[in-house]
């Protein structure tokens, strides 16, 4: 089945299997925390892998937003990325299109290609991305530093990510507006979170970008990272006008659909009006969605608990294909 392993899987198969301790690693592999933080000399260096295979269009810009956000959701600074580009074919157009891609987004990102691998692999039918990314942080900021009391921040939306993704490898499937559609595609262009990490990366006590499973299994991560009740207010969730068309179009729900272009934030009582108007002051939408509290590890959505990690709604589109 599609999708992350279960925790179960995770942690009898990856997690138990680190290799040798190393006095540096500051922060190692672990459930839902998607970077590592490695000490290099007086500095904490930020390094985060991530593979994207299903968004066929967009896949070179998806998997820089994708590994630039996990570094920057640790508090990181992204400047560097290793390209792992596997093929089905030696088509050159579909290579073109790719390295394309990679080149313009981490040049409108600011980060720059330090090296990689490319070829051609037997047995794939579709093109592969894997992009490692590096960065160094003041303050590393964990997926589990929640604690109770705190205000949960969300900026820009639910679903950023799998808007534009429906709206370009489903778009045969939408009965929409050429307009709407057109809108929900420019969602790839809005996928970096590192503006609004910047501003929250001083204060916050854990953020998370929500990918697969979309702002709910983030908050999910988020929760049993930290081993608290994360209480939040559906109705303050916010999700676009395009997001809600395209979601609808297709039948998912856009809380647990692809969510790259959010952030995910813990900030203590204290400081969430005032870091909400720093984002305001930068022109990022961002809303308070929730709080911590003490009790079981799980998110209360409107009174229901959700205790384990969910599948993403957009898998099943693909399923179908």
């Amino acid at each position: 089945m599609t999708g992350k392993l279960d925790r179960a899987t995770l942690s009898d198969l990856v997690l138990s299997r680190t290799g040798a301790a190393n006095r540096d690693l500051l922060a190692g592999p672990a459930f839902g925390e998607d970077a590592a933080a490695i000490r290099v000399g007086s500095e904490t260096l930020v390094v985060s892998t991530d593979p994207i295979s299903l968004a066929a269009e967009r896949i070179g810009q998806l998997a820089v937003a994708v590994a630039s956000n996990d570094v920057a959701a640790c508090g990181g600074r992204p400047e560097f990325l290793l390209c792992t580009v596997l093929l089905p074919s030696g088509d050159p157009s579909l290579l073109d299109t790719i390295t394309g891609q990679l080149d313009a987004e981490s040049r409108r990102l600011g980060l720059a290609i330090a090296g990689g691998h490319t070829e051609v692999v037997a047995g794939l039918d579709r093109p592969l991305c894997s992009l490692t990314c590096f960065g160094v942080a003041d303050r590393y900021v964990p997926t589990g530093g929640a604690s109770p009391g705190d205000r949960i921040l969300l900026t820009k939306g639910a679903g950023v990510e799998a808007t534009g993704v429906i709206a370009t490898d489903f778009r045969d499937r939408l009965d929409l507006p050429a307009a709407i559609i057109d809108r929900a595609t420019t969602a790839f262009d809005d996928l970096s979170i590192m503006p609004e990490a910047a501003v929250l990366a001083p204060v916050a006590t854990a953020m998370h970008d929500p990918t697969e499973g979309g702002v709910l299994e983030g908050l999910i991560e988020m929760a049993l990272t930290s081993g608290t009740t994360l209480d939040i207010d559906r109705g303050a969730v916010h999700v676009r006008e395009e997001t809600r068309a395209v979601c609808d179009a297709v039948g998912v729900d856009p809380l647990r659909v692809l969510g790259s272009g959010a952030l995910l934030a813990a900030v203590g009582e204290d400081d969430a009006e005032n870091v909400l108007a720093a984002l305001a002051d930068e022109g990022i939408d961002a809303v308070e969605i929730g709080r911590v509290v003490a009790g079981e590890a799980c998110v209360d959505l409107d009174g229901e608990r959700v205790t384990e990690p969910i599948r993403d709604d957009v898998y099943a589109l693909w399923d179908d294909l």
